[in-house]
């Protein structure tokens, strides 16, 4: 009997010792989750859950290039019409079922069906082959230049892996189970909407032997366990932070960063990919159906006083005039001469040639989105000195974003022009950029009509060599800012605070993820 009572001890105090180490991370990220397919929804938030626990095939690394994830190996035909790739050992579904061909195949067809890059991939694809369990391969009509970029997107909507089950459902309808083959597995029994997500470690998890870069590389799980905590309220996640009650804030309010900097126990990571301001005009209803009137407004604009106003803080914010945003790959001024800098002569020439009658630009605020709510009240003053006549509409953003799926003009529920931010992971190039799509009524709103830039978009597919991709995308950028679907206004980079005992990767990833993390 005493036999019995000392092993009970000694479990108990094993057990103890390893709840102690066992590792937590509660952490508040920029949004509570609405949705939890990342296919179907757009939204910043379902991206970065995705990445919780689905994998991709490949992925970007620190310096934006393009390495395999869960492709082993792969190989080009001599036309470079017929891709083959292999899968890399000992990739396992959540549920203990091995990663194939088929459900590789099955997530390609589904996420093409609604991210604009896959939907150009698909109109140059003859077919998709299974070789064996591990090989398929794309076999393509014609050559499709940025094809391992595009199986390498790594922002919205992401080319996730799924089961072959889930990934044939309807890609305009969500899944409703949530199985991957990531780092982490999701615990839907978990979750409480509103409150939290949470997530464990995939065990049997096998990461590439590469050190992590970017989101490439290997993805090494330190944490045992990651909470997403909802706070909707700043000053709450402040205050929760400073107590210790959370061990992170993924996007801290500016106005904090004086209270945090002072705290030895806090400390910030400035972020690593850029996120960019943009001016985005309705082509549809008077007056930017005048592509004279919609060149004014890029004249009358001037970056710096966005990003003041809307950052203030110089260290995380530039001036940049490259579409598809500085220090990436593609980043170039042609086309940028003279403009985005506060012209106001230029501008009131060019609304005189367009016969401007004084339309008045309805324009939605966002109020309860902090890091964009500036932007109309910044344009109203800048394009009403180059004698445009402004409104600016304040409502919350779900009011905004639905209102802005509406065509017709503001006196039946519509808009004229409307600010907003995009993830630099998101406007690399010409195809990716979701407001470079002039495909008219099939557009993003705003609905661009330009079949020349349709043209130049489709000569960026057939591109092959970096500096062809590059001579295209400047082409691209130059006839943008002639036709003006839509302005870039600057750059800014979000800022995460951490309690001092978190241990982050040196590089953070340019989205917020979990592997390479740890406490002590």
């Amino acid at each position: 009997m005493r036999r019995f009572v000392v092993s009970l001890a000694a479990f108990a105090t094993l057990a103890a010792a390893s709840a102690a180490s066992a590792q937590t991370l509660k952490v508040v990220m920029h949004s509570d989750v609405k949705a939890l397919d990342p296919i179907w929804s757009g939204a910043y938030i379902t991206r970065n859950h995705g990445y919780m626990l689905y994998d991709t095939l490949f992925a970007i690394d620190e310096a934006f290039q393009v390495k395999p994830q869960m492709v082993d190996s792969w190989t080009t035909s001599d036309d470079g019409l017929t891709w083959t790739f292999k899968l890399r050992d000992g990739l396992e579904w959540h549920d203990g079922t091995p990663v194939t061909s088929e459900d590789c195949v099955a997530s390609l067809k589904r996420w093409s069906a609604r991210d604009a890059m896959g939907q150009k991939l698909a109109m140059s694809l003859q077919e998709y082959k299974i070789v064996d369990p591990k090989t398929f391969q794309i076999v393509l009509k014609e050559k499709f230049g940025p094809l391992i970029e595009a199986l390498g997107k790594p922002s919205v909507v992401v080319p996730f892996m799924m089961p072959k089950k889930m990934a044939e459902v309807d890609a305009f309808k969500p899944i409703d189970d949530y199985i991957g083959s990531g780092p982490f597995i999701f615990k839907k029994d978990e979750w409480k909407p509103g409150e939290k997500l949470v997530y464990v470690k995939n065990p049997k998890y096998k990461p590439r032997p590469e050190p992590m870069s970017g989101l490439a590389g290997g993805k090494v799980v330190n944490l045992d366990r990651v909470e997403w905590v909802w706070i909707p309220d700043a000053e709450t996640q402040l205050n929760a932070l400073l107590n210790g009650e959370i061990d992170m804030i993924e996007g801290v309010s500016y106005d904090h960063l004086g209270i945090l900097e002072k705290d030895k126990n806090i400390r910030l990571i400035r972020g690593r990919a850029s996120n960019q301001y943009v001016f985005r005009m309705n082509w549809l209803q008077p007056p930017f159906n005048n592509e004279k009137v919609r060149q004014a407004a890029s004249y009358a604009l001037s970056q710096e006083e966005f990003l003041q106003a809307g950052i203030g803080d110089k260290r995380y914010y530039r001036v940049c005039k490259a579409m598809f945003t500085c220090d990436s790959p593609l980043a170039s001024t042609t086309g940028m001469d003279g403009l985005i800098e506060g012209n106001v002569a230029k501008a009131r020439e060019l609304l005189k040639e367009a016969g401007y009658d004084g339309t008045v630009v309805v324009m939605p605020q966002p109020t309860d989105l902090g890091v964009i709510k500036q932007i109309a009240p910044v344009a109203k003053a800048q394009l009403e000195k180059a004698g445009f006549k402004v409104e600016v509409q304040p409502m919350d953003w779900q009011s905004m974003v639905a209102r802005l799926a509406k065509k017709g003009p503001p006196s039946e529920g519509g808009w004229n022009a409307f600010g907003t931010s995009w993830v630099q992971l998101d406007i690399l190039d010409p195809l990716m950029t979701p407001f470079l799509t002039a495909t008219c009524d099939k557009a993003r709103s705003g609905w661009p009509c330009d079949e020349a830039l349709e043209k130049l978009r489709d000569k960026f597919v057939k591109a092959t060599t970096d500096a062809e991709k590059k001579a295209v995308a400047e082409e691209v950028q130059r006839h943008a800012m002639q036709v003006v679907t839509h302005v870039p206004l600057g750059e800014w980079f979000g800022v995460q605070a951490v309690r001092a005992n978190v241990v982050t990767r040196p590089v953070p990833a340019p989205i917020t993820t979990f592997w390479g993390i740890s406490k002590k």
